[in-house]
């Protein structure tokens, strides 16, 4: 085992790309470039589960995934209201997968509940290892979000993590670029490890981004998020999904939508047809604010990745602004964005704020390169690794700031007050005409 860490600590070292200085457009904070990546052996006997996250699964429900080494763990999930005293047991459902030479360990997927909200749970997974805990959000507001994407495993992965972890929140939001295993499978076990003492706490709510797609049509026609869907099970059933790259979910009174760039979003795709009867179940009294999460973004000012998005936009834009979303977050491009309102490229005060968030941590470094002069749609600016969290305060003020990493502390650099769309009297006769 320490010969395989080993050569796997060489391999990542030489093979990884380190692009960029880091590059701070609008201050004069400059961020060094990241390290290589941040290696987590297991270091456990094979029964012991390992990976641990949970995520939400449907009302009043989470699903705890872990894995193991040894095949003959069964999917069983122990719990309950006091440490090291479980009053309730649930089994679930597990899979594994080869790619070329590899072959996962048993994957657990193991639904619990119902769950009473605001609430800590104590769980065990498959009848050994170590006791975990993690706490259900709340049923009401306020209620909080930390938001990162393109985390990856790095130095700089584990300060964002670190940062993460110094002050609570509810749910994390994860808008694609997970591990960047890149067909490299021993990777998505390390990166499981890394995040686990994180991610078995608090749900983590995730979407595909181009470093999940792991084709590899020489072995067999099509293998496409092979890995992650295999292992980042999330509650695309629950929400009438038939993708697991496209799903949505409300905590407390916010709904949250995740779509997929990487799957087929025109008119006529079951992802577009799925958003559109997704949006117009939409309860607003019982869930007044509407949040997307996806991994490519629609706007943006730096030069890395232009106009990857825009295909998608035109698409699916007008679903959002007719559904009066307020807030969509992106990942894709290694920097920290914050867009006014704004519609169809132009102003305005009834479209959603968008977000470009992906400056987790991953291991090809910061896009420093903007267009200048800035455009007037673009509110803050900088490359800089960082996460962000999203608190709702009710149903109608919200509070966004956006935290860089700052050595041993965090920074806020950016933050925002603002209200709901539908909250806005000219937003809601607005939408009306939208819908004539």
């Amino acid at each position: 085992m320490k010969i395989f860490d080993l050569f796997l600590r060489f391999s990542i070292f030489f093979l990884s790309p380190f692009v960029s200085q880091a590059y701070n457009h609008d201050s004069n904070y400059t961020r060094p470039p990241p390290g290589a990546n941040f290696i987590v052996a297991h270091g456990h006997p094979n029964f012991y589960p390992q990976q641990v996250h949970v995520s939400l699964a449907g009302k009043d429900h989470m699903r705890i995934t872990y894995i193991t080494d040894d095949m003959n763990v069964p999917s069983m999930v122990e719990y309950g209201k006091r440490p090291k005293k479980y009053d309730r047991k649930t089994t679930g459902e597990s899979i594994s997968y080869r790619f070329f030479f590899y072959s996962s360990g048993k994957i657990h997927h193991v639904k619990i509940g119902p769950l009473q909200p605001s609430t800590t749970y104590y769980y065990r997974c498959g009848g050994h290892g170590k006791e975990f805990s993690f706490r259900t959000p709340p049923s009401t507001f306020p209620v909080e979000f930390a938001v990162a994407g393109d985390l990856g495993q790095t130095d700089w992965t584990v300060k964002t993590l670190d940062q993460i972890s110094k002050q609570d929140f509810d749910v994390f939001l994860l808008p694609g670029d997970l591990s960047y295993a890149d067909n490299h499978q021993p990777l998505w076990d390390s990166f499981g490890r890394l995040l686990e003492n994180l991610a078995s706490t608090r749900p983590w709510m995730v979407t595909e981004g181009n470093h999940e797609i792991e084709s590899a049509r020489i072995v067999e026609e099509h293998i496409s998020f092979k890995a992650y869907n295999a292992r980042w099970l999330m509650p695309h059933a629950e929400s009438l999904s038939h993708s697991n790259l496209y799903y949505s979910f409300d905590a407390a009174g916010v709904h949250i939508v995740m779509i997929g760039s990487y799957t087929h979003y025109d008119s006529h795709s079951d992802q577009y047809r799925w958003l559109r009867e997704d949006l117009k179940k939409i309860d607003r009294k019982r869930t007044p604010w509407l949040v997307v999460v996806m991994h490519t973004p629609w706007y943006s000012t730096n030069k890395a990745h232009e106009g990857e998005g825009e295909n998608m936009r035109k698409a699916m834009e007008g679903l959002l602004y007719r559904a009066q979303v307020d807030v969509v977050f992106a990942g894709h491009i290694h920097t920290y964005e914050r867009f006014r309102p704004v519609y169809n490229h132009k102003a305005d005060p009834c479209g959603p704020m968008y977000i470009t968030i992906g400056d987790g941590g991953n291991r090809e470094g910061l896009a420093n390169k903007f267009h200048n002069p800035r455009s007037p749609l673009s509110a803050f600016r900088e490359s800089s690794f960082g996460h962000g969290r999203l608190r709702v305060i009710d149903e109608k003020r919200a509070h966004w700031s956006w935290h860089r990493n700052n050595d041993n502390f965090s920074v806020i650099a950016d933050e925002v007050w603002f209200e709901s769309s539908k909250s806005s009297t000219h937003c809601i006769l607005n939408h009306f005409r939208n819908e004539l």
